[in-house]
């Protein structure tokens, strides 16, 4: 096989949506884990909930390191929805599972993140799940938790 030939399957590959283009496009990498029988439902792949609760924590320490790249105050973040979560393929025993993470947009008090999931499955980066989760800047130090600015002004 010629190495345009592999550049061609490849291509075709990801036009399918089930890999991963390149580094560039995926983000900062949050969060990387194995995926451990523990976290199995009956039909042997790894329950939704607990890769969403890995989206989650990855989203926030991808916003907390955006926050800190632009210079603002390191405050605390809670987070206040999930806007979209999309199972692409079913997550599997042993899987190493990488958290990508993208600013989509920053609010006032708040940061919406995109966080891309993905395994590494015989070498090829295969997509799993993507999600928009948003996160506001809280005053832990105030009864009710009260919003305040991201950018600390």
């Amino acid at each position: 096989m010629t190495m345009a030939s592999c550049r061609s399957i490849m291509n075709t590959l990801r036009g399918t949506g089930n890999l991963v283009s390149d580094s560039s496009e995926k983000g900062y990498l949050a969060l990387k884990t194995v995926m451990m029988p523990r976290d199995t439902n009956p039909y042997g792949t790894i329950f939704g909930g607990v890769t969403m609760s890995y989206i989650d924590l990855a989203g926030a320490v991808g916003a907390q390191h955006a926050i800190r790249q632009e210079g603002w105050p390191d405050q605390p973040i809670v987070t206040v929805a999930m806007n979209s979560v999309e199972f692409h393929e079913p997550v599997f025993v042993g899987d190493s599972v990488s958290f990508y993470t993208k600013v989509v947009r920053i609010g006032r008090t708040s940061i919406t993140m995109h966080v891309l999931v993905e395994a590494d499955r015989q070498g090829e980066p295969v997509r799993l799940t993507e999600a928009e989760v948003t996160y506001v800047a809280v005053n832990l130090n105030e009864e009710g938790r009260p919003p305040v600015p991201i950018r600390g002004e």
